[in-house]
C-alpha cells in the first residue's frame, strides 16, 4: 500500500507539472494570451472538454496541445488507475486487520443485527469493557461502524461463513436482533450447530416465534412489546423498585452492582459453606439467589448452603469487592 501510495502521489506531481508547463507554454507560444487564457486552455486541453479556443492558434501552439492532451491524458489515467489502487488496497488493509483481531477474541459476543435494539447492545457492552463482534449486511450500517471502529463482519448472520469469521466457535455468547423474525431462527440455528455450548439470546417480534427460537435452540428469547409492556406497568405501579434496579444496572456512578458469577472448577469456594466463605464476612456482599449446574435454584440461600463448582451467584456489592469475589470463584485466590 506505501508503495501504492508513492505512486500516486508521484502521478500528481506530474499532473501538477503539466499544468505548470502547459501554463508557461501557451503565454511563451501564443503572445496574443493573458495568464487566465493559458489556464483556462490548460485545464480543457488536459481535461479533454472540447470548448472552443480563447484565440486561434498557430501552428506551434497547435502542436504543443496536441502533446499536451497526450500527456495529460496518460497522466490522468495513470494517477487515476493508482488512487483506485489505494483505495482498494487501504480497504483490504482495513479488513484483514480487522480480522486479525477478531481472530485473537475469545469468550467474546456476537451481536447480530445492528439496529436500535442492537446499538443499545453495542453501547452496553462497551461500557463494560466486553468484546463483542457486529454481523450486519447494511452498506449504510457498516460505514457507520467503521467511523465508530467497531469490530464487525460485513455479511448474512445467517450463514455459517459470516459466523465462522466473527468467531463463533470461540465465543461465549450470540444476541440475535436481526429485523426479520425468519432470519433469527436460522442465525440460532446455526450458532448452536458450530458451537453447541454458546449461550444465545433472541428477539421475538411476531407471536409464535418464541417456541421456534427455543427450538432452534436460543436459552433466552425476549419478546419488546411484551417486555415493554410489563416494565411500564411495573414504573405505574412500582416505581421505586425500578428505579433502583435500573440505578444498579446501569449508573456508572454507584458503587454497588449485581453480577452473575460462577463458581469454576479451580475455586477454593468449592465444598464451603456460604458461611464459611469470604462471601457475606470479609467482602460483605449478599448472595441474592444461586443456580445450580444441575438446574435447581435457590432463592436467599443460607449460611449452611454448601458452593459446588459449577454455581452461579447472583450477588449484590460494592463493585470492589464483586471483583475480589469473581477472583475467589475462578480460583485466582
Amino acid at each position: 500500500m506505501k508503495t501504492t501510495a508513492k505512486q500516486f502521489k508521484f502521478g500528481l506531481l506530474i499532473l501538477t507539472t503539466i499544468v505548470a508547463v502547459g501554463i508557461i507554454g501557451y503565454q511563451i507560444i501564443e503572445p496574443s494570451f493573458n495568464f487566465l487564457d493559458s489556464v483556462y486552455m490548460t485545464i480543457i486541453t488536459i481535461s479533454t472538454t472540447g470548448f472552443r479556443e480563447v484565440h486561434k492558434l498557430s501552428r506551434t501552439g497547435r502542436i504543443f496541445t496536441i502533446l499536451l492532451i497526450i500527456s495529460g491524458i496518460l497522466t490522468i489515467a495513470y494517477t487515476g488507475g493508482k488512487g483506485a489502487q489505494l483505495i482498494v488496497e487501504n480497504n483490504l488493509f482495513r479488513r484483514r486487520r480487522m480480522n486479525k483481531k477478531i481472530n485473537l477474541l475469545k469468550d467474546h459476543y456476537i451481536v447480530c443485527g445492528y439496529g436500535r435494539m442492537g446499538k443499545v447492545i453495542c453501547e452496553g457492552l462497551q461500557s463494560h469493557g466486553i468484546p463483542f463482534v457486529v454481523i450486519e449486511n447494511d452498506p449504510a450500517i457498516i460505514e457507520k461502524l467503521e467511523d465508530s471502529n467497531i469490530l464487525h463482519v460485513e455479511g448474512d448472520a445467517t450463514t455459517d461463513e459470516s459466523l465462522l469469521l466473527a468467531g463463533v466457535e470461540r465465543a461465549k455468547g450470540l444476541v440475535a436482533v436481526i429485523k426479520s423474525d425468519a432470519d433469527n431462527v436460522f442465525t440460532v440455528l446455526s450458532a448452536k450447530e458450530l458451537n453447541p455450548g454458546i449461550f444465545v439470546v433472541a428477539r421475538a417480534i411476531e407471536e409464535g416465534t418464541e417456541n421456534k427460537l427455543k427450538k432452534a435452540g436460543a436459552d433466552r428469547v425476549v419478546k419488546p412489546y411484551e417486555l415493554g409492556g410489563n416494565r411500564m406497568l411495573y414504573l405505574l405501579l412500582k416505581p421505586g423498585v425500578i428505579e433502583f434496579i435500573d440505578g444498579i444496572a446501569r449508573s456508572e456512578n454507584l458503587k454497588i452492582s449485581l453480577e452473575e458469577i460462577t463458581i469454576e472448577n479451580d475455586s477454593s469456594l468449592i465444598g464451603k459453606q456460604l458461611k464459611e466463605s469470604p462471601i457475606r464476612e470479609e467482602l460483605n456482599i449478599i448472595v441474592v439467589s444461586l443456580h445450580r449446574k444441575e438446574g435447581g435454584f435457590i432463592y436467599n440461600p443460607r449460611g449452611d448452603t454448601v458452593l459446588r463448582e459449577g454455581d452461579k451467584l447472583i450477588a449484590i456489592g460494592d463493585k470492589t469487592n464483586l471483583v475480589k469475589l469473581e477472583k475467589y470463584c475462578l480460583g485466582e485466590v
